[in-house]
């Protein structure tokens, strides 16, 4: 019988391509020498814990040494992802039906979980860094602003870093929600190494979700929540509303066994590859910090006047990037990256005369009215229509090209003719989008 996609991934993993994109161990063994899938691959048998039990066991022990090496007092294992801790983390800080103030550049995941909770979301604004070509850090003064606005606000949920690197003033941003009564959660999805690498900023939060499949040596969908003032018992209630009830023993194993590898050898691997990065960005035109402007340090973000051509120029020569814009190269560099590894990725950009300056990328405009809620949008009848036929329509999901990563038109919200133009400016080559019936 055929095998479609167990065969084009044995091909594709046969033919050794430079993988630069999530999941982080870029498919080089796990640590702890992992016999996956089947050696590991486990259920709830009396012996072998429960993630959601009451009573200590294996897995709480485990939960518990990550969350002290990250400074929380509780930390929960997610096996569905920073899809399912993003859930988790809004249902624990806001509940239902209130209001929260949100990084209008949010992971879907977050607007779904607007609509599943029936909140009401205040979106808070970035900067635009036209020489960069990407939106800035989120600032403590747009926060501030929509805190004294308005009161009802006790949830303020944030991404740091983007998926370009950019890193927000945590402690800055936490205070002043803490000033006004409110909680912050961060979505941290693509932050997992840093607390690896001395930084600390996330401690300042009150809930924060990594993915530590995106940037360790994880498996995919393997994640964490961690939070402050709350007790386990709070976040397996409401993990076990979003996760299954059947949660994979070998992402959990192999959580425990990550954080041991990055307490030795990972975390200098890991400082290894930053040295590699900073070479790179010296060398070649890349997104630098500056005053004001805070990176990842292991995130390569390299500029390009034709983005998407540089990417595919990488993918012919066998390196697999992980995300392309009209003016930039995303590459997710980790501790599985040697010396070697960043000598064949500099090889293959030498070959393609494709970096430079960022193309020319106008700001996003400012956010157009919403005609529903997001849970209105989310459940209503809904139909796909060309794009350029779309106006006067309300959006039923976001239409968020790259750049900048910030919805044009969140589900909910009505496209108007500006938009669209926005829209044919910057290249964006949908051709439908999902509309209100």
């Amino acid at each position: 019988m055929p095998t479609p996609l167990y065969d084009a991934l044995r091909a594709l993993a046969g033919a050794g391509p430079l993988r630069l994109d999530m999941p982080g161990h870029h498919g080089a063994p796990l640590p702890g020498e992992f016999p996956w899938p089947s050696g590991l691959d486990f259920t709830e048998n009396g012996a072998t814990g429960n993630l959601y039990g009451d009573e200590p066991d294996a897995i709480q022990a485990a939960e518990a040494l990550w969350a002290g090496r990250f400074g929380f007092d509780s930390c929960l294992f997610l096996t569905g992802g920073s899809t399912q801790g993003i859930h988790t983390g809004l249902a624990l800080l806001a509940g239902a039906g209130g209001a929260a103030a949100i990084d209008r550049g949010s992971h879907r995941a977050v607007y779904h979980a607007l609509a599943l909770l029936g909140l009401t979301p205040h979106f808070l604004p970035r900067p635009w860094l036209g020489q960069e070509g990407v939106a800035g850090p989120l600032e403590p003064e747009s926060v501030e602003q929509a805190l004294s606005a308005h009161p009802e606000i006790k949830t303020v949920c944030i991404t740091s870093p983007t998926y370009y690197g950019v890193l927000s003033d945590i402690p800055a941003i936490a205070a002043v929600c803490h000033a006004h009564g409110a909680k912050l959660m961060v979505d941290g999805a693509h932050g997992a190494h840093l607390p690896f690498l001395g930084y600390a900023g996330y401690q300042a939060a009150d809930v924060v979700v990594m993915s530590a499949h995106k940037t360790l040596p994880a498996p995919g969908q393997s994640a964490l929540l961690f939070a402050n003032g709350f007790p386990l018992t709070e976040l397996q209630r409401w993990g076990s509303v979003y996760g299954s009830s059947s949660p994979s023993y070998v992402f959990m194993a192999a959580l425990d066994a990550v954080r041991d590898y990055m307490e030795g050898e990972g975390t200098a691997r890991y400082r290894q590859a930053v040295r590699c990065v900073d070479g790179l960005r010296a060398r070649w035109p890349a997104l630098r910090a500056r005053d004001g402007l805070s990176l990842d340090p292991a995130r390569l973000t390299l500029t390009s006047p034709g983005g998407f051509a540089l990417a595919e120029a990488l993918r012919r020569r066998g390196v697999y990037p992980e995300m392309a814009d009209t003016g930039h190269v995303a590459c997710i560099c980790t501790c599985a990256d040697g010396a070697a590894d960043f000598d064949r990725l500099e090889r293959a950009l030498a070959e393609t005369s494709l970096t430079g300056p960022c193309a020319q990328i106008p700001p996003p405009p400012e956010p157009p009215p919403a005609a529903l809620s997001p849970r209105q949008a989310l459940f209503a009848p809904r139909e796909a229509v060309p794009l350029a036929d779309s106006a006067g329509r309300i959006a039923a999901c976001q239409i968020a090209p790259y750049p900048p990563g910030v919805p044009v038109v969140a589900p909910g919200e009505v496209i108007q003719k500006k938009y669209l133009a926005y829209l044919r400016e910057i290249g964006y080559n949908n051709e439908s989008v999902t509309v209100i019936r």
